[in-house]
């Protein structure tokens, strides 16, 4: 897939072509749908707890008689039914971890890569620098690359893009993130992928 090269002022200067076996490989939505849910549910802490009225401080005395008050029996003022009691049927700690093979997940990444390209949603940058750590010449070339979509900046490496990084972390619409660490939520959260030559390279040995 030929795709155009731009540099950071938005100017067209060559085209690349793209790894078929990654920007252009089978679609498959529900292995994209799979590999999102199981990232969401890994991300929960699962840490939710409830008191039952074993757990409950208080209640250890009958509040009145069994008989000849005219009330209905009651054992303790810890029971479900009272004001303050226990609770049944709540969330109580407990793991959402899904697992995945590791071939399924890269078929789901190479799936959500696809579909971006097919969108014309891949922004290839000849090369991603800045000559400051400035938030205004960060959005000024993320406006000049994308307008005003939101963007999901991908780097090879962090060393070289640290005034990238600075950057864009006060920036909204945008995350920069490691080409290594590559997730099918934030490619489908984010309308635009930008990345600059280099980072294919990274793709291409994580996910070829």
């Amino acid at each position: 897939m030929m795709v155009d090269v731009f540099n950071m002022e938005g100017q067209k200067i060559k085209q690349v072509d793209l790894p078929a076996a990654i920007f252009e490989a089978p679609i498959n939505v529900d292995l994209m749908h799979q590999a999102y849910v199981r990232q969401m549910a890994n991300a929960r802490l699962g840490t939710h707890d409830t008191k039952t009225r074993a757990e409950v401080a208080g209640g250890g005395r009958k509040p009145w008689k069994q008989k000849g008050t005219g009330r209905a029996r009651q054992g303790s003022t810890r029971a479900v039914h009272w004001v303050g009691g226990g609770r049944i049927h709540t969330p109580h700690p407990h793991k959402y971890t899904q697992s995945m093979p590791l071939k399924m997940r890269r078929a789901a990444l190479r799936a959500a890569l696809s579909a971006k390209a097919a969108e014309a949603s891949i922004v290839i940058v000849d090369e991603l620098a800045l000559a400051e750590p400035k938030t205004r010449l960060m959005a000024k070339a993320l406006n000049q690359l994308v307008g005003s979509a939101t963007a999901l900046v991908l780097i090879p490496e962090k060393a070289a893009y640290e005034a990238v990084i600075r950057s864009a972390s006060n920036l909204p619409d945008a995350k920069v993130l490691l080409a290594g660490y590559i997730n099918v939520r934030d490619l489908l959260t984010f309308e635009k992928i930008v990345m600059p030559m280099q980072a294919i390279d990274t793709l291409t040995s994580h996910l070829g």
